[in-house]
């Protein structure tokens, strides 16, 4: 029995590769088949290519194909190239690929990701059809790795060796016949030009290129009088600031795996030259290394990133102290930020939250507002429960000097499907008077979802007034990256918007700001002369309390057409924020004219707020059309100008047509309620491709502003905070 149990064990045949087939445009059918099959039919499929490229001396490294392979034999290649096995991901499979065939391991932020090539070639008489996705990964190191490190796999590769890629490009252009073949005059030409461009670059240009980004954000120093505060307030001020750091540190995890360690290795840096103190500068604004201005375009590069050692990345090699790589990270921002990937380690994500949550709960100690105490201790709680339920009615009821909002709120950096929040924190001071002030509007929510310009029968007979609160910020942190918020509303919870609406945050002295340092320099360049002296503070702070006060109103829980309930955001998915966007936008002007002609608001607000709103769109789309802010405005321009609302003058300035412009208002805002109401996706998307675009309008005003160099947003200081926590 033991003899024809090992003659079984011997015959044991290894089941051959499978590979997923694809569509003619990359997208997966649902089949598998073994891998000869594939190239037999010459079916569309997957595979990795992953190049070794040697910083210091600017050389690729090359693996020779062993001779029994069944396709270019003997021929220099890639540094190492495999199949994406059926079910697996591409990064798992480069990083398979380069320890079985040369036996080095390495983590995943040493794979940069630079672009995906289709090759479709045809050899050995017709047997071999290789029509073939690859994503192509480039691995930098500092040196070359020894020759004696690697441990080749002599199925696959008989021997390694380095060469300068200028002298590979030119033998691939030669043809030689010792190579495998690529056409770099076509897509894997990029390899070379990513190479090329990233080690020739002028200094002196990169500086001016990345002062010039920087020259968008105005720096303004913001503070807020303390004098109402109480000792106790103030010690409890500091422990709600050292909580709020902590949600920078959570924020910076949450966009991508590695932005901690870039963050980090930049700030080491930033003395060591002017180019490196620009670089830690506009990182800083953006918190990642995509420019929120420039639709998420990198203004780093891998060069530019941290050096790990890994000793044992290979095997040793005597007076060798191991293998050093940059950290890489992609040139294409992660649509699904660090939200989704499979392997994800929560244990440092869960001790940044651990920390907080005892900070609260000793800042909620001492805390003499009872609303502000409940506040952060059920904060604290749900920081451990991941229920914030409770805690969020604890905000909406929050009655104190001190202003706290903290914990997971937006949703914008999940550009896959528009669920998961970021960790953000605002800390401010309560302005008693301007709170006073602005009672109106939450008085009046149930009066304008009422006469909403939409089907009554989506109206909601139930929406809860709105409490307002002024604030002059005192800090931030988390995810307020890039152009600066001046007001928020919350909570995004469906289930308390329905049962209990929201509560609204004004961020009265980021406001000013914005009107001092854009708004009014936008107006003087872009508003015709006859109107840019309408344009007030007065007119801007109000529509933007409007803006907030109608994301509260308007569709939430929706009942869709086969009589299922459901959410807007659930249904628009990653459409939902631009639209949301655009919705308060626009309804929150139509808003303000409704309540004028109720005589709630003063008649002489009308132009005003109809110039101010147009000069408002210039400065919001500068934001970029990858932002959900930018997106929703163009937009809103885009329609309005196709109404004749908005007029282009030959000279190049805007006004408003007094005699348009309410209906344009009305026909947007109603357009955009009933795909709400509606849940349509579909009709969200065709909206949003049809004006949500860069028009010749746009760019003429766009291009006046980027000439006179009028700031784009503004970088706060927290001079007063930075006082409190020394």
């Amino acid at each position: 029995m033991e003899d024809a149990a090992a003659a079984a064990s011997s015959a044991v045949v290894v089941e051959e590769e499978r590979l997923d087939v694809l569509s003619k445009t990359g997208q997966k059918t649902g089949i598998s088949k073994p891998r000869g099959e594939v190239h037999r039919d010459g079916d569309y499929h997957r595979a990795v290519h992953v190049w070794i490229y040697s910083e210091s001396t600017q050389e690729l490294l090359l693996q020779r194909r062993a001779d029994c392979k069944d396709s270019w034999p003997g021929r220099w290649d890639i540094s190492s190239a495999g199949h994406i096995s059926a079910g697996d991901s591409s990064l798992v499979s480069a990083q398979r690929e380069l320890q079985e065939e040369l036996g080095i391991s390495l983590p995943k932020d040493a794979f940069e990701h630079i672009f995906i090539y289709l090759q479709e070639c045809v050899i050995n008489d017709g047997k071999f059809i290789n029509n073939e996705f690859n994503d192509v990964y480039l691995v930098t190191t500092v040196d070359p790795i020894p020759l004696e490190a690697f441990t080749l796999q002599e199925t696959e590769v008989s021997a390694v060796k380095y060469i300068s890629f200028e002298e590979y490009r030119s033998l691939l252009v030669k043809e030689d016949p010792d190579y495998v073949p690529y056409d770099v005059d076509e897509q894997y030409g990029q390899l070379f030009e990513i190479i090329r461009r990233r080690y020739t670059e002028n200094t002196v240009a990169r500086s001016l290129s990345l002062q010039k980004q920087l020259c968008r954000y105005a720096p303004v120093s913001l503070d807020a009088e303390l004098t109402g505060l109480s000792n106790t307030d103030r010690k409890t001020l500091g422990l709600l600031i050292k909580a709020a750091k902590l949600m920078d540190e959570i924020f910076y995890l949450q966009v991508w795996y590695s932005n901690p360690a870039l963050r980090d290795w930049l700030k080491e840096h930033a003395s060591a030259s002017e180019l490196d103190k620009l670089k830690w500068m506009y990182y800083s604004i953006n918190k990642s290394p995509w420019s929120c201005l420039d639709e998420n375009e990198a203004f780093l590069t891998t060069t530019d990133s941290a050096i790990k050692l890994l000793p044992e990345a290979t095997k040793p090699v005597s007076g060798w102290k191991g293998l050093e790589y940059k950290a890489a990270f992609p040139m294409l921002k992660p649509p699904g930020a660090n939200f989704y990937p499979p392997d994800m380690d929560k244990k440092e994500y869960n001790s940044f939250l651990r920390k907080a949550a005892e900070l609260l709960h000793e800042a909620g100690d001492l805390a003499g507002s009872p609303s502000l105490k409940r506040l952060l201790h059920s904060k604290a709680d749900a920081f451990l429960s991941n229920d914030y339920y409770e805690s969020d009615i604890a905000w909406m009821e929050l009655d104190s000097k001190l202003d706290v909002t903290i914990g997971p709120y937006e949703t914008y950096e999940d550009a896959i499907f528009g669920y998961k929040a970021t960790f953000e924190a605002f800390i401010g001071i309560r302005d008693d008077k301007a709170t006073a002030q602005l009672k109106l509007f939450g008085d009046n929510l149930q009066f304008l979802e009422q006469n909403l310009p939409m089907d009554s029968a989506y109206k909601s007979k139930n929406v809860n007034a709105a409490p307002i609160r002024v604030i002059r910020l005192l800090y931030n942190a988390g995810d307020v990256k890039g152009p600066q918020t001046v007001a928020f509303n919350l909570p995004n919870d469906e289930r308390i918007v329905k049962d209990r609406g929201t509560s609204m945050v004004m961020l009265k002295n980021v406001s000013e700001a914005k009107f001092k340092h854009i708004l009014q320099p936008i107006a003087d360049v872009c508003i015709s002369k006859e109107q840019k002296g309408l344009v007030d503070f007065e007119s801007f702070f109000t529509h933007t309390i409007c803006h907030e006060c109608c994301h509260g109103i308007g569709p939430h829980t929706i009942t869709l057409p086969d009589g299922q309930k459901s959410t807007v955001r659930k249904e628009l998915q990653e459409l939902h924020s631009a639209l949301e966007e655009a919705k308060a936008d626009i309804v929150g002007l139509w808003a303000l004219k409704f309540l004028i002609n109720q005589d709630l608001l003063p008649r002489s607000m009308v132009k005003s707020m109809y110039v101010s709103f147009l000069a408002g769109c210039f400065r919001s789309v500068r934001f970029g059309l990858e932002e959900a802010h930018g997106k929703g405005q163009a937009l809103q321009f885009n329609w309005m100008y196709e109404k004749e609302a908005f007029v282009l003058h030959p000279e190049e300035t805007f006004s408003v047509d007094f005699a348009k412009v309410e209906e344009a208002v009305e026909s947007l805002s109603r357009e955009i309620l009933t795909i709400q109401a509606k849940g349509d996706k579909e009709a969200a998307d065709l909206l949003l491709q049809k004006y949500c675009k860069m028009t010749r309008p746009l760019k003429l005003a766009l291009e006046k502003l980027e000439s006179v160099q009028v700031p784009v947003d503004i970088y706060p200081i927290f001079s007063t905070v930075n006082e409190i926590s020394e």
